[in-house]
């Protein structure tokens, strides 16, 4: 008509789809094997989250098709209910906050000792953050080939910690297979999620377990010992051994949103444990007389590291937070 498009709704029937892809404006969402390239119909207000994205890979969401031209364009009209998701503080704005992913059944966790190190605070405030949000954590230690006897005595020392909390540690060798298998047993039959400072080998390590994904990969920068930016935009892809996985973005940086300072030490395994025995039902186990906590600290049943790591969560410390932290 007098050369204008000619928008025609091609299917008024609503489909519910899974999101695999968001590049912030556009959503790539699966149904019955097709991928449909989305966007969002006016603005998603989600209840009691103040996100930079409304809607995260691996939600479920409703959406119709309508084509335009030559091109048929989905159109997202509503979000289902999150079992879980796993979410950090927004790059830009500190208030807000930006769901890394949703409906989750388990989250692993690259760990490095060296090129570049990860740090017992960033581990820590990882794995609170999946306690708060019910995402099973596993630990990772990649490059276990690249290491030196120090370097894995290192890997030993914090496997002893994070294993006398509750937590599996594997240690892994993408680029020899090691324990590649023993992951993939893991994954199977579940949504996972891998995520980890930038330059930890995720993607390395993903294409180990399916090789023929073929994600990019790029060698650690000499002159800053960081990983070089590789995945851009979490993604989600589908294994050939019934599993299903999430690829995130690298991330320098972890802080910690809306955790009231009555129940971070909930999140820390083993504090939950003892706190029936202190003194206090409110017991923050920093000041409060007879803390059971603390006397276990004292007696060296518990990590001064993860007790450290709970003090700066506690006291609002931004662990090396700084503006540029995703790829």
């Amino acid at each position: 008509m007098n050369g204008e498009y000619i928008t025609l709704i091609s299917n008024l029937a609503m489909m519910t789809g899974i999101v695999y892809k968001s590049t912030g404006s556009w959503y790539w969402v699966m149904f019955k094997e097709i991928l449909f390239k989305c966007r969002i119909k006016g603005k998603f207000r989600i209840k009691g989250i103040k996100s930079t994205n409304p809607i995260a890979v691996g939600d479920r969401v409703d959406f119709y098709t309508e084509t335009i031209g030559d091109e048929e364009t989905g159109i997202i009209t509503h979000i289902h209910d999150r079992k879980n998701y796993i979410v950090r503080k927004s790059v830009n704005l500190s208030k807000q906050t930006h769901i890394i992913a949703a409906n989750i059944d388990q989250a692993f966790l690259l760990v490095t000792i060296t090129n570049p190190p990860t740090l017992t605070t960033f581990i820590d405030r990882f794995l609170a953050t999946a306690e708060a949000y019910s995402i099973q954590a596993i630990l990772v230690f990649n490059k276990m080939d690249m290491y030196s006897i120090e370097e894995k005595a290192e890997v030993l020392y914090l496997k002893d910690i994070y294993e006398s909390v509750g937590y599996t540690c594997i240690e892994v060798s993408a680029t020899e297979e090691k324990n590649i298998d023993k992951i993939k047993a893991m994954m199977r039959g579940k949504v996972n999620v891998f995520a980890g400072h930038s330059g930890v080998g995720k993607s390395t390590l993903v294409n180990a377990i399916e090789p023929s994904l073929k994600l990019k990969t790029q060698e650690i920068s000499e002159q800053h010992k960081q990983g070089q930016h590789t995945t851009t935009f979490a993604e989600m892809f589908d294994l050939s051994f019934d599993a299903k996985i999430i690829d995130t973005p690298g991330i320098k940086g972890f802080g910690v949103v809306d955790m009231e300072n009555e129940e971070i030490g909930d999140y820390f395994p083993e504090f939950f444990a003892l706190k029936q025995n202190c003194k206090f039902n409110n017991c923050i186990h920093v000041n409060e007389p007879q803390c059971a906590v603390k006397e276990a600290l004292e007696d060296e049943k518990i990590s001064w590291s993860r007790y450290k790591s709970y003090l700066q969560i506690l006291e609002g410390e931004e662990e090396n937070y700084r503006t540029d932290n995703w790829d």
